[in-house]
C-alpha cells in the first residue's frame, strides 16, 4: 500500500513525467482496470499478490521506462510471471472497454499525412569476418568425416 500513499501526494504536473499520462487520464484507467478486476473476482479464486493500483504503476512503468519485466518483478518481490499477468490484465481491461484502444493500421494507414519522403543518413560500416585459411579449413573437413 506504499503506491496508494505515494500517489495521493504525487502533483499534478509528475503524472506526465511519471507515467507519460496525465492526471485525469491515469484516474479514468484506474476506474476501468478497479470495474474489470471486481467483475473478475466475481467469479471467485485467489487473491492477486499485486493491487489494481501497483498493476496500473507496473503497465505505466513497463511502457513509458522500457524496463525489463525481470526488472520490474524484483522491486515488487515476486516473480516475472505475475509482472507479465498484471501488464496483460491492464491491457485486456482497457482494450475492453474501448477508451483507450489504439487505432487499426487500416486507420492509420488512410489517414492523410503530410510527410511525403523519409530520408535516412546511414553510415556504411564494414563487417569484420575471419580471414578464410586454406589449411584450416582442409584439416576441419578431415577431422569432421573421420
Amino acid at each position: 500500500m506504499e503506491n496508494e500513499k505515494r500517489i495521493e501526494k504525487l502533483k499534478e504536473e509528475k503524472y506526465q513525467a511519471i507515467f507519460g499520462i496525465t492526471k485525469s487520464t491515469f484516474e479514468g484507467m484506474l476506474v476501468i482496470v478497479e470495474s474489470a478486476y471486481k467483475e473478475m473476482r466475481k467469479k471467485g479464486g485467489k487473491e492477486r499478490k499485486l493491487s489494481v493500483l501497483d498493476m496500473l504503476i507496473i503497465t505505466l512503468g513497463y511502457y513509458h521506462d522500457y524496463r525489463t519485466m525481470e526488472n520490474i518483478a524484483f522491486d515488487y518481490g515476486v516473480h516475472k510471471q505475475r509482472i507479465s499477468e498484471a501488464v496483460s490484465f491492464v491491457e485486456s481491461s482497457l482494450h475492453a472497454d474501448g477508451s483507450f484502444s489504439l487505432p487499426s493500421k487500416r486507420e492509420l494507414v488512410e489517414r492523410a499525412s503530410d510527410i511525403v519522403i523519409a530520408i535516412v543518413d546511414v553510415k556504411e560500416q564494414e563487417t569484420e569476418r575471419p580471414k578464410k585459411n586454406r589449411k584450416s579449413h582442409t584439416q576441419a573437413s578431415k577431422n569432421a568425416t573421420r
